[in-house]
């Protein structure tokens, strides 16, 4: 196992992330105690989590329950909470059973943190992040609509300017060691630095978009950000919620996957992504790669890449995405990669 540094924290973390969105849905708890059993045992000292997982379906009557099961793995293995580091996400606005749908603001803040603290059995959380934006963004499949001249400028920089002065007072608290973004953008990400610089607030250390092999809008402004700013990406869905697996080809829907819960995977289920798959596909068979491994290994790759979060239902899966970090891509296996990409640019 690899580790990078998070941000300009100093923490080293793997670059294997592990993932928690299925546990409590498609996970019993003890299937997660024993993912991170193996996942600590083996090298990965990552754990990212969400006030709002599990998300296989989200909803009322499953919210939090994620955070509840790796708080109990937390009190059976206290030893091992300093060698940890925990990451959670604060949701946003929209979501009536989440403080009744209110955005992200100082009080909701505190709110989340207290009670995601509660659930998790520790006294502060290593990273904290905003899990989207309180104004518009274009993750989530809103690419086609995104519209950021709707925005008040004014409006955005006073909202990012509250949450990083309530995280400042929150890591002063001992509640939280540091602060990360999810579904940003560049010009979000930016205010966040500039903010921080200007007000001695906490220092951005890593954003958490999504990034595979069918979805690479980081690999443009955000790639420059996380150059020069030392921002990292967390890569979430670095299989395309499975389909780079190639087990949702020609329509299979596995029992028991993903698939057959949110059926349109998030909205990445539609025709577009299918030749690009089978290429994908093609290029592993052709160079005797595991799909998964060969997907994950390609975002291991990228520089701008602080860890890939990988997801698994069963531990089969987890093993073979964690094999990734031990595969070296082959000049020739990345220009192939690099010719379908060319081919299908944006397939999700």
């Amino acid at each position: 196992m690899q580790y990078k540094t998070l941000g300009r924290t100093g923490f080293s973390v793997s670059e294997i992330c592990l993932g928690t969105m299925t546990w409590g849905t498609q996970n019993t708890e003890a299937e997660a105690h024993e993912q991170m059993d193996h996942a600590f045992e083996n090298g990965i000292n990552f754990v990212d989590t969400a006030e709002l997982y599990p998300t296989t379906p989200a909803g009322p009557a499953t919210y939090g329950r994620t955070e509840e099961i790796v708080g109990t793995w937390l009190n059976k293995n206290p030893a091992k909470r300093k060698d940890l580091i925990l990451a959670s996400k604060i949701a946003g606005g929209g979501r009536p059973h989440i403080r009744e749908g209110r955005g992200i603001e100082a009080e909701t803040i505190r709110l989340a943190v207290d009670a995601s603290l509660k659930r998790l059995q520790t006294d502060y959380l290593d990273l904290y992040q905003i899990h989207w934006p309180n104004r518009g963004h274009y993750h989530f499949r809103n690419s086609w609509t995104y519209d950021p001249s709707t925005q008040d400028t004014e409006k955005a920089a006073a909202g990012i300017l509250e949450i990083l002065d309530t995280v400042g007072g929150l890591v002063g608290e001992g509640k939280l060691r540091t602060v990360g973004l999810s579904n940003e953008t560049a010009w979000g990400t930016m205010q966040y630095l500039r903010l921080a610089e200007e007000k001695g607030l906490p220092r951005v250390a890593s954003i958490q978009n999504e990034y595979n092999l069918l979805y690479r809008q980081f690999d443009l402004d955000l790639a420059e950000v996380a150059h020069h700013e030392d921002v990292g990406l967390l890569a979430y869905s670095p299989l395309a919620a499975g389909l780079l697996t190639g087990k949702y080809q020609n329509g299979a829907r596995p029992a028991g996957s993903r698939a057959t819960i949110n059926t349109d995977l998030g909205g990445r289920m539609t025709p577009y992504q299918e030749p690009a798959v089978r290429d994908y596909l093609a290029v592993a068979a052709r160079h005797g790669l595991d799909p998964a491994r060969m997907a994950i290994a390609f975002c291991l790759s990228r520089p701008f890449m602080t860890a890939a979060i990988i997801g698994a239902t069963s531990m089969e899966q987890l093993k073979n995405s964690m094999a990734a970090a031990e595969l070296k891509l082959s000049e020739d296996v990345m220009k192939d990669i690099a010719a379908v990409h060319r081919q299908w640019p944006m397939a999700l």
